[in-house]
């Protein structure tokens, strides 16, 4: 019996990861899918880098997640970056009418700003739909240097 236990576990051994690997991963596929489908979306905002000198070049990255990608409310939706430094940015799309099932959503938006003055700002990006704000991320940076314009 010992015998016949070792020669099936070396045997089977390295099928063994593989098959535990492809298990893990098609479970993790089913929940990321049903998450996307069932939750409220979720706007998510990062800075790169989070710390600069004056004048500091910051990229801005948001990414929607959750939701089906067919929301009406979020089709077409206009973009306003607010950087905190009283100056804001508005993009408004032009879109194909909507049509459930075909219309698919914008997940993923990005931005330069340029921060002149040394500070720590919260940047804000809304999401519009037809002028009011559908969901809203935010992230903070800081400017650090030039005291002369210190927030």
């Amino acid at each position: 019996m010992r015998t016949q236990l070792s020669f099936l576990l070396q045997r089977y051994s390295i099928l063994l990861p593989v098959v535990l690997f492809a298990v893990a991963f098609a479970n993790v596929a089913t929940s990321s899918h049903e998450l996307n489908q069932d939750d409220a979306p979720e706007l998510r905002l990062r800075a790169t880098p989070r710390v600069g000198f004056p004048p500091a070049d910051i990229l801005f990255i948001a990414e929607l997640r959750g939701g089906p990608d067919d929301n009406e409310e979020f089709y077409c939706a206009s973009v306003e970056w607010d950087w905190d430094d009283d100056t804001k940015s508005e993009r408004i799309p032009d879109c194909d009418p909507f049509e459930p099932g075909v219309s698919e959503i914008r997940r993923r938006f990005s931005q330069r700003h340029t921060f002149q003055h040394s500070g720590q700002y919260e940047v804000r990006l809304n999401l519009k739909s037809r002028g009011d704000v559908v969901i809203s991320g935010r992230t903070t940076i800081q400017v650090r240097g030039d005291n002369r314009g210190f927030r």
